[in-house]
């Protein structure tokens, strides 16, 4: 079994130990159990890493030239832009409506996000958004704890980090900012019904992700070389790999039995979002054998070096559902429930060496109550597969729970899907 590095000339950040870290023993033991237990090499072909690589040099650059040209002028330009921008988004017409308005750049920008491209699946990307709901509140806790494990690296904490978004105190907020995203994502027909909260989050969160972009690049504590471009290609593919293979895998030991079937629709679905939301890999995977790869070569090339920022993203996530002062009762008692429930998914969705690192509360006995539920989940999943009104049924109320959590965590406040200002520091 040969080290099948990168062709030659390619361009990859130095803290991504690709090549470095293919060569190790304990790297090339694990590559060989892996092969044994999934009868495939989960190292992609040198071409696939040499994109991936590549990838984290590049951004958005319709919604880059849309920001640079409509939202960086004046302070009253910029707030006519923006009313065209959330007219066109919350019209049923769409770009229609301001079309004889729009600026040349926000035209393309509108050309590219309303244009459904000729490889989309309606019906795969529908059964996806379906799968999503069904996971209910689950999809919410498992994408929040495996997120951390990447928190490790500097080209992800960094960003975020300088951003402030996900850090201290903002941390309950920006996630429930995301949960929202989920949220409204994944309703029915939201992807493709022009005026839907969907695709509003959608333009919004990649008009953020430019502005977050452009500052941190220019960061002196931003180094290109290390890192890539902040809020990379490569890293919001893995983003939609986190929201359809990732969970998958992790929720089946907690009874949830998606099939390859259903795997593949969420391929299709987040690869349909990430159109949406910017994200133009040279290479999606479009199987579950491509997207483990992608999730391998991630993990193996990693160089542990976000320092107290990686530290701070994630021990700020358990902390942010502790009891606040002004919890009572009830209240009290079930802001720690959660906290002690984010510190059992962590235990699912992170490894132990990673867990060691930081400060992340206990997960026992409270991975117990994950245990505890597993039948009734299985008992659920089995008898969707049976009758379809079983999956109905429990469709209608993981969504029911969902929207429940989500506003007594907001307890009244608003998602905004704005980036700050200005940075941190």
């Amino acid at each position: 079994m040969t080290p099948a590095g990168l062709p030659p000339g390619t361009r990859c950040p130095t803290d991504f130990r690709y090549e470095e870290m293919l060569g190790r023993p304990r790297v090339q033991a694990a590559r060989r159990l892996m092969r044994t237990l999934l009868s495939f090499d989960p190292v992609p072909e040198p071409e696939v890493a040499a994109a991936f690589c590549e990838d984290m040099f590049a951004g958005d650059p319709v919604a880059e030239a849309y920001v640079a040209e409509s939202l960086s002028g004046a302070a009253a330009d910029r707030r006519h832009e923006r009313g065209l921008l959330e007219t066109a988004l919350q019209s049923p017409a769409g770009f229609a409506s301001v079309a004889d308005q729009a600026s040349p750049s926000m035209r393309a920008l509108f050309q590219e996000f309303e244009a459904v491209p000729d490889w989309v699946d309606r019906e795969l990307v529908e059964e996806g958004a379906r799968i999503w709901r069904r996971w209910g509140r689950t999809l919410f806790n498992v994408a929040g704890a495996e997120t951390l494990e990447m928190y490790t690296e500097g080209a992800v904490a960094i960003p975020l980090s300088l951003a402030g978004g996900y850090a201290g105190d903002n941390a309950l907020r920006r996630f429930l900012e995301t949960a929202r995203f989920w949220i409204d994502v994944s309703e029915p027909g939201a992807l493709f019904r022009l005026g839907s909260a969907g695709r509003e989050t959608a333009m919004r969160v990649r008009v953020m992700h430019v502005s977050v972009r452009r500052r941190v690049s220019e960061h002196p504590e931003w180094d290109m070389g290390r890192w890539g471009l902040p809020i990379c290609q490569s890293y919001m593919t893995m983003t939609l790999i986190g929201g359809s293979v990732a969970p998958a895998l992790f929720m089946w030991p907690l009874g949830y039995l998606t099939s390859r079937a259903e795997v593949h629709a969420l391929l299709h679905y987040q690869r349909y979002l990430g159109h949406l939301l910017g994200v133009r890999p040279r290479h999606y995977p479009e199987t579950i054998r491509a997207g483990l790869q992608l999730m391998f070569i991630t993990a193996m090339a990693r160089s542990y070096t976000a320092g107290d920022h990686g530290a701070e993203l994630i021990e700020s996530f358990p902390r942010a559902f502790a009891p606040r002062d002004e919890h009572r009762g009830i209240e009290r008692l079930r802001a720690s429930y959660e906290q002690r429930l984010i510190g059992a998914y962590t235990a699912v969705c992170m490894s132990p060496a990673t867990r060691r690192r930081y400060d992340l509360p206990s997960a026992f006995p409270w991975v117990l109550l994950l245990a505890a539920r597993m039948p009734y989940v299985l008992s659920t999943e089995l008898g969707r597969r049976l009758l379809p009104a079983v999956g109905d049924w429990a469709e209608r109320r993981a969504v029911a729970e969902r929207e429940a959590w989500w506003e007594r965590q907001m307890a009244g406040r608003k998602a905004a899907f704005e980036a700050a200002s200005q940075l941190r520091r």
